[in-house]
């Protein structure tokens, strides 16, 4: 272990399950041909809501990644996080073993954790009786245990952590991660976020809190981030994962490098549970704060991956932050927001989003914001509207926000040895 904070960090291996495509290549395919994730929710009598559509994913089995007893004593959020951690080591050809395995540790964040398990758990306890709970009941649902299981099912034996950071915990958990690599405390790290909060209460509890769009009468268009007809956000599902390595070792064991990682900011609003500070004052700095950690300036940028929650407040407020950290260069930039495909993976947002902006930059195209019609006149940038751009993307940020006021920016660029 050392103390610098100038060892390099890469992305070698990517993993994603999404409301539009359970790998790597179909979720790029996906964001590429605006495939669109939302419909009527189907993993619950919905009935009853006031909102019954969501962006679920389609044709998941955990079979494919755990074996029956295992998955069996998971949670679906942690099943998501193990299959796509998995998909990533496999994508990077990076093997855990013996040799390595207490130098690779695992991040992963989630905003609820095992929701799932304690409604289902709460319902046995009423019902049954609370001598008929399962003994698995807590380390099910705690929110840890995507990352604990992770290292289980990999032999990663290294700093094992687990943001919890609502909206921005996969965000934070990929930063975070970043900088334990830079400070030498692992040499690899499997990172990102996961969540699975299509469940009765989570859908009822974000409902009462007039979060969510209500457009059951076509939940195709739901999701329309930066247009002036949004109304909320679709809840969605997924997990998505970054195996991030020192730069050096990724490239002695001649590893493929999408990208690099090079900046990291984080700020809070200290202003509203839910609410954001007008203006995006904040989320603002963290964008500044990142650019400034990776010794970046306002043109070289070239894309940003909003946040982009298609909420009321949201959108503008963003709008005003990217305006105001990229100044006169925000209206040459593209900016879109891929949960207008996902919907709001809520703590999993942060680790499909940073998948998509690492593919972005190392393909050169960047996926659109469908259901963009027509746009807020507060929301005047360039939003990437309906389909994909071929673009040269040198540096990307990919924002990330969260109910307590949490704002979180990530900085990739271009990897040039």
């Amino acid at each position: 272990m050392t103390n610098s904070v100038n060892m390099r960090v890469v992305v070698t291996g990517l993993g994603a399950i999404t409301p539009i495509g359970n790998t790597l290549a179909d979720y790029w395919d996906g964001l590429m041909s605006g495939r669109n994730g939302v419909a009527p929710i189907t993993l619950f009598d919905a009935s009853r809501h006031d909102c019954r559509f969501a962006a679920e994913i389609k044709g998941f089995d955990p079979h494919a990644y755990l074996d029956r007893k295992d998955a069996k004593r998971m949670d679906r959020f942690a099943q998501l996080a193990v299959a796509a951690s998995k998909q990533a080591l496999e994508d990077a050809q990076f093997t855990i073993n013996d040799l390595n395995a207490e130098q690779v540790g695992v991040l992963i964040g989630t905003g609820i954790g095992g929701l799932k398990v304690l409604e289902e758990q709460q319902e046995v306890n009423l019902t049954k009786g609370p001598d008929r709970c399962s003994p698995f009941m807590i380390p099910m649902m705690i929110a840890n245990m995507a990352a604990g299981l992770t290292a289980i099912h990999t032999g990663a034996k290294g700093p094992n952590s687990c943001s919890v950071t609502a909206c921005a915990a996969g965000s934070n958990a990929i930063g975070d991660a970043f900088r334990w690599i830079q400070l030498g405390y692992a040499q690899a790290m499997i990172c990102g976020g996961t969540e699975a909060a299509v469940t009765p209460l989570s859908v009822a509890g974000f409902a009462a809190c007039r979060a969510l769009s209500f457009r059951n009468d076509d939940p195709a268009h739901a999701s329309r981030p930066f247009d002036k007809d949004r109304d909320g956000f679709v809840l969605g599902e997924g997990s998505g994962i970054l195996l991030l390595e020192e730069m050096e070792h990724a490239l002695a064991r001649g590893a493929k490098i999408y990208a690099e990682i090079v900046g990291y900011g984080v700020t809070c609003d200290a202003f509203h549970m839910t609410g954001q500070l007008p203006g995006g004052v904040q989320a603002a700095r963290a964008m500044q704060l990142a650019m400034k950690d990776g010794g970046l300036t306002a043109e070289q940028i070239s894309y940003v991956n909003a946040h982009g929650t298609s909420t009321p407040v949201n959108d503008p407020n963003e709008t005003a932050a990217i305006k105001t950290s990229l100044g006169d260069h925000a209206y040459k930039i593209a900016v879109s927001s891929t949960k207008s495909m996902t919907g709001h993976l809520l703590g999993g947002s942060g680790g499909i989003e940073g998948v998509a902006t690492v593919l972005a930059i190392a393909r050169d195209r960047v996926p659109p914001t469908i259901n963009f019609v027509e746009a807020d006149p507060e929301c005047d940038l360039d939003y990437v509207p309906n389909e994909s751009r071929a673009l040269k993307v040198e540096v990307a940020l990919s924002n990330s926000f969260g109910f307590g006021g949490h704002n979180v920016t990530l900085a990739f660029r271009k990897f040039v040895k």
